[in-house]
């Protein structure tokens, strides 16, 4: 091998490795999805778990951009069971708040939350969450659009509405039974 295709694929190898090392922006589209699914998604991306050069010491997390989280989904009833805390440290200082007054009052503080909570507790945390971008709704500043290079798809599914079904895929599901009409005399 001569010495200048030894060059060209130090190069090569090189830029591969920079696109490694790179920080990517990632778009995650919160609308009707769980906060805990939301929040395990940016948390494996703002680590750096994706990456094959993963290390727990080392800083090489991603920008993750979530839009919509004024659209989150919970399960059952935890808008109204699941209560957020917190304490002043002062006597008479703990406060509660459940989920939906913490939603009403601000859009972003759940999904903020959720991530905070699932990041270890270490001294990257705080690194970590200044590269977590934060939307109630789909409306993003330039700056930020130009970075974007992938969307992840949703964690769940979100199931079509009747209305959104056309006549012929309606007709076209198969029927379990015929309902029988009575005739009132």
């Amino acid at each position: 091998m001569s010495s200048m295709e030894k060059t060209y694929c130090h190069i090569k190898y090189r830029s591969l490795q920079w696109a490694t090392f790179a920080r990517s922006w990632f778009l995650i589209d919160a609308r009707m999805q769980p906060p805990g699914k939301v929040a395990t998604m940016c948390s494996i991306r703002l680590q750096g778990k994706h990456k094959p050069i993963y290390h727990a010491l080392s800083d090489i997390g991603d920008h993750v951009v979530v839009i919509n989280t004024k659209h989150i989904a919970f399960s059952g009833n935890k808008w109204e069971q699941k209560v957020y805390s917190s304490h002043t440290g002062y006597p008479g200082g703990f406060k509660q708040v459940t989920a939906a007054q913490l939603h009403h009052k601000d859009p972003k503080a759940i999904v903020k939350l959720a991530v905070y909570g699932m990041l270890p507790r270490n001294l990257h945390r705080r690194t970590m969450m200044q590269r977590l971008h934060i939307f109630p709704e789909d409306e993003l500043p330039d700056n930020i659009r130009a970075n974007l290079t992938e969307e992840l798809p949703q964690a769940r599914e979100i199931p079509r509405k009747l209305s959104e079904y056309t006549q012929e895929e309606i007709d076209a599901f198969p029927k379990l039974w015929t309902p029988y009409h009575y005739r009132c005399m």
